[in-house]
């Protein structure tokens, strides 16, 4: 997968992300295409501790606009050793929108990896898609 060459990830963030590719495919290998986002959620989530890696799901992000802090303001699906976010779908494809709300949530965090992971797709090597900012 390309890297920002101006300005690379450190090694312990490409070695998180290695390890969340490889937990996304155990899970796709094991249970297939076709459900829902929560499954896939709650597979990754066991798989990613599995590989000793930290993780929080469902995270809400408070959001500044206008000067005045929203306590939601939307919500991640899995937050990484709190900096990397994968947001998990379970779609007929991905859509640019997809693209847009990672691009969106890595811009409003601060933090620059993310992963948008499509369960349902017959190789999850068609399913993930990487984004650095």
């Amino acid at each position: 997968m390309p890297t920002n060459l101006i300005n690379p990830l450190p090694p312990e963030d490409e070695r998180i992300a290695r390890l969340i590719v490889d937990a996304a495919y155990t899970v796709h290998k094991t249970l297939g295409a076709g459900l829902l986002e929560s499954v896939y959620e709650t597979c990754l989530c066991h798989e990613l501790g599995k590989r000793g890696v930290t993780y929080k799901r469902q995270v809400i992000v408070p959001l500044v606009y206008d000067g005045i802090k929203f306590a939601e303001g939307f919500r991640l699906d899995i937050l990484v050793e709190e900096h990397i976010i994968c947001e998990l779908k379970s779609v007929e494809r991905m859509e640019n929108v997809h693209l847009s709300q990672m691009l969106t949530y890595l811009k409003l965090t601060g933090n620059r990896l993310g992963f948008l992971i499509n369960f349902n797709v017959s190789l999850i090597k068609n399913g993930l898609r990487r984004i650095i900012l």
